[in-house]
């Protein structure tokens, strides 16, 4: 893709890989502070596989080599952050941790999950018009 990215829109994309990095981290903080139990520990190893791959996926997404390329990789964001969400309900739901620790997470995973939505939304709908 030898296009000119707008100024404003490469800020955007990196902002947004920005928050995706402060997302991982913030998971890795809440792996680490999980219950050292059989359950924690496999939790804990669940979302941080879950939580910390969306940052690097989208970075490999801004480098795509073609359309298609882009699109499977934002999905593979978007699939990533749907199961983080999933693992974090689960935490939730079993009062691993309590839900003023996990409350913001919750609601940043919501939010990434519709931008991303979104932006796979939006990269078909060109896809289909070409």
């Amino acid at each position: 893709m030898d296009r000119k990215v707008p100024k404003n829109v490469q800020s955007l994309a990196d902002d947004l890989e920005e928050r995706l990095v402060d997302f991982a981290v913030r998971i890795i903080k809440l792996a680490a502070s999980l219950p050292k139990s059989p359950a924690g520990k496999h939790v804990a190893g669940q979302i941080m596989r879950s939580g910390t791959s969306p940052a690097p996926n989208y970075g490999e997404a801004r480098g795509a080599e073609s359309h298609a390329d882009f699109v499977h990789k934002v999905r593979i964001v978007l699939k990533e952050l749907n199961e983080t969400s999933i693992w974090l309900r689960i935490i939730d739901r079993s009062n691993m941790l309590r839900k003023s620790l996990i409350i913001d997470i919750i609601g940043e995973n919501k939010e990434l999950c519709r931008i991303f939505a979104s932006t796979l939304a939006t990269a078909r709908r060109r896809t289909n018009n070409k």
